[in-house]
């Protein structure tokens, strides 16, 4: 199993970023997606979660923000940010749970006031 993300970045505050994460190495289509997030001296959290049949759910501090999406065709999973605030800035990680849990090696989102 590989989890390839990308696409994080310094953006001022209301900006936007979308990540990427490229699979590879299992089932991707059939398979729950997640994006977690982590900010210093903070506790990894759930940020969005995405369905083999694209049902989703979000964290509360995110709905209205951020989109989380899938092409399977491409075996990408990616996250739309938008209207971005400083408190969004941590590392993002796409993960997987296959009975135990996968995370790519995250991309940084730092957002300035």
């Amino acid at each position: 199993v590989q989890l390839q993300a990308s696409g994080g970045g310094l953006v001022q505050a209301g900006g936007s970023l979308r990540l990427s994460c490229a699979a590879s190495g299992f089932a991707f289509s059939i398979n729950t997606m997640s994006w977690y997030r982590q900010a210093p001296g903070k506790q990894r959290e759930l940020v969005a979660v995405i369905g083999p049949g694209g049902d989703t759910n979000y964290a509360d501090s995110v709905k209205g923000r951020f989109t989380i999406a899938r092409d399977n065709a491409r075996r990408r999973l990616y996250l739309q940010t938008n209207n971005l605030k400083p408190e969004d800035t941590a590392v993002y990680y796409c993960h997987l749970d296959l009975g135990r849990p996968y995370w790519g090696q995250g991309t940084q989102v730092t957002v300035s006031s």
